[in-house]
């Protein structure tokens, strides 16, 4: 990636040419100017709402005389007889139970033993003395 590699950008600044690794930097266009100048924005003038329709005035309502009509009643059916019960199955006897094979024993809980509380090295006994003697 040296002086003369063309793909990097310290080759092309070398080689005297542009491209993805090293683009030509912008000029500075003279900005363009309108021939015709900008309008100033204007205040319409206000247009008056349309006015709201009015309303029909609403007619006294007239009561009609509602004419209900009666109808006859439906011829009753007779009920039909229950069909009688056609032979019923016989209700199957249970078998009878297996005899189960060996019982298992239950085996005696056992007590947890009673933790000893632990005897303290010799040395530590020897130690313990000689200060209670000092003191």
């Amino acid at each position: 990636m040296g002086k003369g590699d063309k793909k990097t950008r310290r080759g092309k600044i070398i080689l005297g040419t542009y491209g993805v690794r090293r683009r030509r930097k912008k000029t500075d266009k003279p900005e363009l100017k309108n021939v015709i100048p900008v309008k100033g924005k204007e205040i319409k003038e206000k247009k008056p709402l349309k006015e709201k329709k009015v309303a029909p005035e609403i007619k006294a309502v007239v009561e009609v005389p509602e004419v209900k009509e009666v109808k006859a009643p439906r011829e009753v059916k007779p009920v039909k007889s229950a069909r009688e019960v056609v032979e019923t199955k016989p209700v199957k006897e249970p078998k009878e139970a297996k005899p189960a094979g060996k019982l298992k024993e239950v085996k005696e809980k056992k007590e947890p033993k009673v933790v000893k509380p632990a005897q303290e090295n010799k040395e530590a006994k020897e130690a313990a003395s000689k200060k209670a003697k000092k003191a």
